[in-house]
């Protein structure tokens, strides 16, 4: 079973080992203006319950994972989407700030 967080050092590990992983950023637009991971969507949280038809294609194709600023919101987003039956949606824990420190520098840090 897919779980339910997933540590930006693993998502970047899956991803070098060429596992096709869907990343969703459910930030505001304004954050994602500020920094932002290379390849990923934005669909702002109060827009995710309109996107779920997209959402769930998606999940036919890769896993999911769902990014914020700190992780708290994507841990919402993603126990909704399961509730939805979206199973392999998995929340990056510590969102975007956590992967500036761990895995890409150049994403710049926001307060």
């Amino acid at each position: 079973m897919t779980p339910i967080e997933i540590t930006p050092t693993e998502v970047k590990r899956r991803m070098d080992a060429g596992e096709r992983m869907i990343l969703i950023d459910v930030r505001e637009p304004e954050e994602h203006r500020a920094a932002r991971i290379e390849g990923a969507h934005l669909i702002p949280m109060r827009t995710v319950p309109a996107s779920l038809q997209t959402i769930e294609g998606w999940s036919d194709e890769a896993d999911l994972v769902v990014f914020c600023h700190h992780g708290v919101r994507s841990l919402q987003v993603v126990n909704w989407l399961r509730e939805q039956g979206v199973t392999n949606a998995s929340s990056m824990a510590g969102g975007i700030d956590r992967w500036s420190i761990e895995i890409d520098p150049a994403v710049p840090r926001y307060y």
